[in-house]
């Protein structure tokens, strides 16, 4: 843990042979990447729907939050992460980051010549059919907030179901410091941030952060039995799993998938913090040293600025 990255195939703790695979099934790795440490909520998700599956993340540690930086910057950021996630020969690239996906997919999908899944669709279409045609309340980063996808991926699918959203900027913070669900100032948040939500009475919440996963039982205790929570990791991990079987690129393992993570600064901290979010322990963890991240990403993707 700590050292940087090597060369060009460098796939530590990355295995590709297994028992029980069928001839036909594709071996290379699903590439996810987030802002920081919130991803492996969808990484935990996508472990427990295809323990066959090989997966490299890649952690922009260094320039973590996403949240509160402008469209133009979170889609070079995003640019930038699928570059590196591209040297591992991935054959599909998750962003699982409500930012990015909010600001950057649909330049990710017409760079990239591999498929690309987000977070915010899956949240959406879950949202649609739980609603039923009654009102839908979404809570996320600022950014994504501001960027009106989730309302405007709810209204692709059912134009006539009322949205409110809600930025809640404190919570990533919290859940990062580790507070639990039950803790006093976790609560009093909650409670400040939610309470115009709850005063709607909304069938569904959407849960457009990758932090917030780690607060649902809160959450749905604030709620009560009326409101259904959407967590969108576990729509993408769906999601994923939906696209690989249909392309017949499902790796053919019934288990002994793997998991290699990288990120651009303090590995330590995403090993500690990080396995809180995976639900394990993460045993490896590899900084990747700036000069090498930013070199690739600068040439790598069409229309990636350098710098």
């Amino acid at each position: 843990m700590g050292n940087p990255v090597e060369g060009k195939s460098d796939r530590r703790n990355v295995r590709t042979s297994r028992s029980h695979r069928v001839s036909n099934a594709d071996p290379r790795p699903i590439g996810v990447f987030d802002s920081g440490i919130g991803g492996l909520t969808v990484v935990a998700e996508l472990r427990r729907r295809l323990p066959g599956e090989d997966i490299v993340y890649f952690g922009d540690t260094a320039r973590v939050p996403y949240g509160s930086k402008s469209a133009e910057t979170v889609t070079r950021f995003a640019r930038e992460d699928c570059t590196f996630l591209l040297r591992f020969d991935p054959k599909l690239i998750v962003v699982a980051c409500n930012t990015a996906s909010a600001n950057a997919l649909p330049a990710l999908e017409e760079a990239l010549e591999i498929p690309v899944c987000g977070v915010v669709e899956p949240g959406a279409a879950a949202a649609v059919k739980v609603a039923e045609g009654h009102m839908v309340a979404v809570i996320a980063t600022e950014a994504t907030i501001a960027s009106d996808a989730y309302r405007r991926a709810i209204h692709r699918r059912r134009s006539d179901v009322p949205v409110v959203q809600k930025a809640c900027p404190l919570l990533v913070p919290l859940v990062e410091e580790g507070r639990c669900p039950d803790d006093p100032v976790v609560q009093m948040v909650l409670a400040e941030y939610l309470a115009p939500l709850r005063a709607l009475d909304p069938r569904v919440l959407v849960l457009g952060c990758t932090h917030y996963p780690l607060l649902k039982s809160a959450m749905a205790s604030l709620f009560g039995g009326r409101t259904r929570l959407v967590d969108s990791a576990e729509e993408t991990a769906a999601c994923v799993q939906e696209m690989l079987t249909r392309s017949g690129s499902l790796s053919g393992g019934e288990s002994g998938g793997t998991l290699t993570c990288y990120v651009s600064d303090n590995p330590a901290r995403f090993q500690t913090v990080g396995s809180r979010f995976l639900g394990q322990p993460i045993t490896d963890v590899v900084w990747v040293s700036p000069e090498l991240f930013f070199a690739e990403a600068s040439q790598a993707i069409p229309g990636t600025p350098s710098g």
